[in-house]
């Protein structure tokens, strides 16, 4: 069993998909087109944004968004933006290539998203942001750190590369916030036909800087206000992502029935399961599971033809790419890596620059050591799912 059948996902659709990418054939205009105006101007309803820029893939969209404020004056290199320990290293990467430091503040154990009952803690006088990443498609945010961004006047910028779809008290995510990325990698809840991102938001004049910082710089041809770079979408992928987005919430519902499947049904007491939420709160872009014999688990899955896959096995902190900078003295560092190796930590369990020293962030690296992410997608079938939990439910140490 494929852990994500993306052909089989496709074929749902197949049709609609071939009517639209000949639509952009036959019309001759492959880029900035009416496809793309058509796309940001529908996903802007749907997320609840007055503006979306869509753009070349979801790190670009962070990447965007921060650099942004840059021009704008809101941020300046040295400073700071609070950031979950456990994420993809995209969200580092858009902070630190930036020049601005990511601070990393660990996540619970039971939500798995960032803690934000520590955030107030990692609040410096360089503190500019806010980013939560809706990580595995579970809602990041709650009433206490808007309290926290409202009184220390913080950006929040959301990370909604998994998490499409999802609500909070009736607003969905990629509008909670100042600004938000998204990511359409074609593994997605809703994926395009290669890399594609987008940027939400309300801010009018942020989004006009965006969209010229993705078109070179360029708000004119040939005129060049910013240093920008190559970042847009392609007229295909938002007339196949146009298609995708009509049939996205019904593909949220039947993976929120999968995933209530599993949690009534997983019963080994070797497994441990996220805390469940309500369902507008997780889209379920990916189901963990927890382990402590992880890989042990994986291979008796295996044995069993169920492909799993790990997010992430090594976590941002202990990435080589940010590790080798902190060997260096500080006073050879580079604004954007200087942070690596810099003595400030609150409190050695709760912050930690990216150093790569083991214990600085038990839980993040706990669930890098434990996490187990099993098919979840909207065509398992009932059958493929009972397949599953038996499988799972059967697995004992050391077999």
């Amino acid at each position: 069993m494929k852990f994500y059948d993306l052909k089989k996902i496709t074929a749902q659709h197949a049709e609609e998909y071939k009517a639209a990418a000949a639509r952009v054939i036959d019309s001759g205009w492959f880029l900035q087109g009416r496809e793309v105006a058509q796309f940001e101007k529908d996903y802007a309803q749907y997320v609840g944004t007055k503006h979306c820029v869509a753009v070349a893939n979801g790190l670009d969209a962070l990447r965007l968004i921060i650099r942004a404020y840059k021009e704008r004056g809101d941020f300046h290199d040295g400073d700071e933006i609070i950031v979950p320990a456990n994420t993809y290293i995209a969200s580092i990467l858009a902070i630190s290539d930036n020049n601005l430091v990511p601070v990393l503040v660990e996540p619970t154990w039971e939500h798995l998203e960032i803690d934000t009952s520590r955030i107030e803690q990692a609040v410096t006088p360089r503190t500019r942001a806010v980013m939560i990443v809706h990580l595995y498609g579970r809602n990041a945010y709650d009433d206490r750190l808007g309290d926290v961004c409202k009184r220390y006047d913080l950006k929040i910028i959301e990370d909604c590369a998994q998490a499409q779809g999802c609500y909070w008290q009736g607003k969905r995510v990629g509008a909670l916030g100042d600004a938000a990325g998204h990511s359409f990698y074609p593994g997605k809840n809703i994926g395009a036909f290669g890399d594609a991102g987008a940027v939400t938001t309300d801010d009018e004049e942020l989004a006009s800087i965006i969209c010229a910082l993705a078109n070179y710089g360029s708000q004119k041809k040939y005129v060049f206000k910013y240093q920008g770079l190559n970042s847009r979408m392609s007229e295909l992928d938002a007339a196949v992502l146009d298609v995708k987005l009509k049939y996205l919430d019904e593909d949220n519902k039947k993976r929120q029935r999968l995933a209530a499947y599993y949690y009534e049904h997983i019963s080994n007491p070797l497994i441990t399961l996220p805390k469940r939420l309500p369902d507008e709160n997780n889209v379920y872009h990916q189901f963990p599971i927890f382990c402590e014999k992880r890989d042990d688990l994986q291979s008796y899955l295996a044995s069993k033809d169920i492909e799993t896959l790990i997010h992430y096995p090594i976590p941002p902190h202990m990435q080589e790419c940010y590790i080798s900078s902190s060997q260096l003295p500080v006073s050879q560092l580079s604004a954007p890596t200087c942070w690596l190796a810099r003595a400030r930590t609150l409190n050695s369990q709760l912050i930690s620059p990216l150093g790569g020293v083991r214990g600085g962030l038990p839980i993040t690296e706990r669930i890098a050591n434990e996490e187990l992410s099993i098919p979840m997608n909207q065509i398992i079938t009932a059958e493929e799912a009972k397949e599953i939990v038996e499988a799972i439910n059967s697995y004992k140490k050391g077999e």
